[in-house]
C-alpha cells in the first residue's frame, strides 16, 4: 500500500505540472477565442470587453490557474467558450469513446503479439521467425497516417466497412443489442490502424524478451536435464520475461492514446482527437487543456497500472521495497 500510495501521488504531481505546462503554453500563443470576435462587426468591442471579463481572461495568469484548479475541484474543468457549457460535459462522453478504442485495441494487440513474439522466440531463424521479422518491418515503416488514409480510402471505395463515425444514421433509435452492433462494425477500422500501428513494436519486445530469457543460465541448465523445448518456453522462460512486457504494457497504452487521437480526427471517430483539434482551431483553451489533462491523465494511469502489476509479479521488487 506504501509503495501505491508513493506512486500515486507523483502520478497526482505530473498530472498537475502538465495542466501548469499547458497554461503557460497557451498563454504564450498567439491569439484568443476573442480575437476572432473583434473582426466581426456585428459585436462591438464593449461586448467584447464584457465577455472578457465575465470569463475572468482579463486576469493575470496565476489568477487564471488558481480559478480553474478551482473548478477541477468542482469536476467541471473550467467553461467551454465555444459551447458556453462546463468542459468537463463535454471531454467525458469523448473520454469514454476514446478509451473504448484504445482499450479495444491494446487487447487484440496484445492478444496478436503475444502468441507471435513467443513463437518466433521459439524458431528463433526458423521461417517463422523471419516472415514475421520481415512482416513487422514492413508494417512498422508505414506512417500511421498513411494507414489511417488507406484504411479510409478502403472504405470509400469497397463499402466493405463504414467509413467514418461511431454508429449508422438512425441507429439511436434502434435497440441496445443494434446500438452496440453497429457500434462494433464501427470499431473496425480505427481498431485494426491502431493495431497494425503498435503490433511490431510489442511483437518485437516480446521475441527480444523471450529471446533473452531462452539465453539465460537457468534455461540451459534445464535444456541440460532434458526439459522439453516447449515446457522450458511456457514453464520457465515465459515468467521471467513478463517483467519488461509488464512495464512495456503500460507505456503501449500511451502510444497507442497518441495514435489514436490522429486516427479517431482521419476516421471521424468522436473520441477526443475531433475535439482536440476544434478546440485548437477555434481557440477554446479550457478545452484544450481538459483534453490534454484527460489524455495525460490516460497514460499515467497506464504506467501506474503497469508498475502495479510488476509490483504483483516481480517477489524481488516487493523485497526491495520492504527492505
Amino acid at each position: 500500500m506504501k509503495y501505491l500510495g508513493h506512486r500515486i501521488l507523483q502520478s497526482f504531481f505530473l498530472l498537475v505540472g502538465v495542466s501548469l505546462l499547458s497554461f503557460v503554453f497557451v498563454e504564450l500563443s498567439p491569439g484568443n477565442f476573442f480575437d476572432d470576435m473583434r473582426l466581426n462587426p456585428r459585436i462591438s468591442s464593449e461586448t467584447v470587453s464584457r465577455l472578457r471579463v465575465q470569463y475572468g481572461m482579463d486576469q493575470p495568469l496565476p489568477v487564471r490557474y488558481a480559478r480553474w484548479l478551482g473548478s477541477v475541484a468542482k469536476g467541471e474543468f473550467g467553461f467551454s467558450f465555444a459551447y458556453n457549457a462546463p468542459v468537463a460535459s463535454l471531454l467525458w462522453p469523448r473520454a469514454l469513446n476514446t478509451l473504448l478504442l484504445t482499450g479495444s485495441a491494446t487487447l487484440a494487440a496484445w492478444m496478436i503479439a503475444l502468441p507471435l513474439g513467443i513463437l518466433s522466440a521459439g524458431r528463433r531463424r526458423g521461417l517463422i521467425d523471419h516472415a514475421t521479422l520481415l512482416l513487422t518491418s514492413v508494417v512498422l515503416a508505414i506512417p500511421d497516417l498513411l494507414m489511417a488514409l488507406g484504411l479510409l480510402w478502403f472504405a470509400v471505395r469497397t463499402k466493405l466497412l463504414p467509413a467514418g463515425g461511431m454508429m449508422s444514421p438512425g441507429s439511436e433509435n434502434l435497440g441496445a443489442w443494434e446500438q452496440t452492433e453497429s457500434t462494433a462494425i464501427h470499431m473496425i477500422g480505427p481498431v485494426l490502424v491502431l493495431v497494425l500501428a503498435s503490433l511490431p513494436t510489442l511483437m518485437r519486445h516480446t521475441r527480444a524478451a523471450m529471446i533473452e530469457a531462452l539465453d539465460s543460465p537457468f534455461a540451459r541448465a534445464a535444456r541440460a536435464h532434458g526439459i522439453s523445448p516447449r515446457r522450458i518456453l511456457l514453464r520457465h522462460a515465459l515468467p521471467v520475461a513478463l517483467n519488461p512486457l509488464i512495464s512495456l504494457f503500460g507505456l503501449s497504452l500511451g502510444s497507442l492514446l497518441s495514435a489514436s487521437l490522429l486516427t479517431e480526427v482521419v476516421l471521424s471517430w468522436p473520441g477526443l482527437g475531433p475535439l482536440l483539434v476544434e478546440a485548437i482551431l477555434g481557440r477554446d483553451i479550457y478545452v484544450v487543456i481538459g483534453a490534454v489533462v484527460f489524455a495525460s491523465a490516460f497514460l499515467v494511469c497506464g504506467i501506474l497500472l503497469g508498475d502495479v502489476l510488476l509490483f504483483a509479479a516481480d517477489p524481488r521488487i516487493r523485497t526491495e521495497r520492504l527492505a
